[in-house]
């Protein structure tokens, strides 16, 4: 059966590979948001905030790497999370074990290999200069952004506890006196749709600034579950993920500004698909006969996933002229529910662990000695944080 799904996708697969290698374009770590043309050496000012204030990269005694929001749009047409950022800035790799849920970082290699919801993470995912502690925060969506900017090494001096591997920072356009608008759509195979839009500008001018921005990802089932008894074709794979994201700036004098904000995202789709057998015994690489449309599942509850989450903030800022007084307040909350079969395949006769009648390798990724069904949550998820500073 397996073999007879192989051949009638062989063509989807194909496309779906071509897709995402053109979404995925190389990445090169090219000049940020804030550039300024210096006519000296014909060379870009990439500004970073990475000491909490604007200074041009050259100047900055830290190993950063910056993303542009233009590069980061090109990888999201393919569908992809938070964890695209892996193998797309020098020495940072991201991972799952609960899908798109739960994303563990590592910079130049440091990173915290526990799945589970609540453990704490080296590096720290920092969105608009607030703190994304818990695992289930730091999966939201990134669109509508102005850059990223990768910090290695320790960096508890300026951002604060569990940061000893680097951060992550993300920060989003904020409104303007002028009006911007943008939109993108992209269909792909596996009826892929990523969709995102941007648009803000001044509501009173030299007062109040808005922006409103959102981001809509879906894909349909591919995979199929082979396992007898449980035969089901385009069983997972699916994936529907909406995010929105309000801003509202006050500037009542020159040396005063209030920026408050407001998020919300939900996430439902198939958790992460594990898969038992795969591996070739004593040679490594994955066995002959491994097709990555078919699973062989005979619990789990269909593997599905929710996360919903929400977020206020407000940042305000005070110009004294010799120094400048900034408060930064945020409240997020979530909740989150994920299982899955995670044994990877069903228990049936010829099991690896079968001695009585061992299978000949390759050995298939069906059949497992015993059933493994796990489930994590966060019912109740609160996170405030508050920093002040001059």
């Amino acid at each position: 059966m397996a073999q007879n799904i192989r051949n009638r996708r062989s063509n989807k697969c194909l496309q779906a590979a071509l897709f995402a290698g053109v979404a995925a374009a190389p990445l090169l770590t090219v000049p940020a948001f804030a550039q300024e043309g210096d006519a000296a050496d014909g060379l870009d000012t990439i500004t970073v905030t990475a000491q909490r204030r604007e200074e041009n990269q050259q100047e900055v005694p830290i190993s950063v790497s910056t993303l542009p929001e233009d590069r980061w749009r090109t990888f999201q047409t393919a569908g992809e999370d938070i964890r695209a950022l892996a193998a797309r800035i020098p020495g940072v790799y991201a991972e799952s074990s609960n899908g798109r849920a739960a994303p563990r970082f590592y910079i130049r290699g440091l990173g915290n290999v526990d799945f589970d919801l609540a453990a704490s993470q080296p590096v720290s995912i920092i969105v608009d200069e607030v703190v994304l502690e818990n695992v289930l925060l730091k999966s939201t969506p990134i669109f509508d952004i102005e850059q990223v900017e990768v910090l290695r090494g320790p960096q508890g001096t300026l951002f604060g506890r569990n940061t000893p591997a680097g951060i992550i920072k993300f920060d989003t356009k904020k409104p303007t006196e002028e009006f911007d608008l943008y939109a993108q759509f992209a269909y792909g195979t596996l009826d892929t749709i990523t969709g995102q839009f941007g648009v803000g500008g001044p509501i009173i001018e030299d007062l109040l600034s808005v922006r409103i921005s959102g981001l809509a990802q879906t894909r349909g089932a591919y995979i199929d579950n082979a396992a007898p008894g449980f035969e089901q074709e385009d069983a997972f794979g699916d994936f529907e993920e909406f995010a929105g994201r309000a801003q509202v700036l006050v500037t009542p004098t020159d040396r005063l500004s209030v920026l408050l904000k407001g998020n919300i995202r939900t996430l439902e789709g198939t958790s992460a698909l594990f898969r038992a057998n795969i591996i070739e015994p004593g040679v490594g690489g994955l066995i002959e006969n491994f097709d990555r449309e078919t699973v062989f599942f005979d619990g789990g509850a269909g593997n599905r996933q929710e996360v919903d989450t929400w977020g206020v903030s407000g940042k305000i800022d005070i110009d004294f002229g010799a120094a400048t007084l900034t408060s930064v307040t945020a409240f997020n909350s979530g909740t989150s529910n994920s299982r899955g079969d995670i044994d990877g395949g069903f228990v049936g006769p010829n099991s690896f662990f079968d001695t009585a009648s061992p299978p000949a390798p390759p050995f298939g990724p069906d059949t497992i000695p015993f059933p493994s069904d796990t489930q994590d949550s966060i019912d109740d998820l609160d996170q405030f944080t508050q920093e002040v500073r001059i």
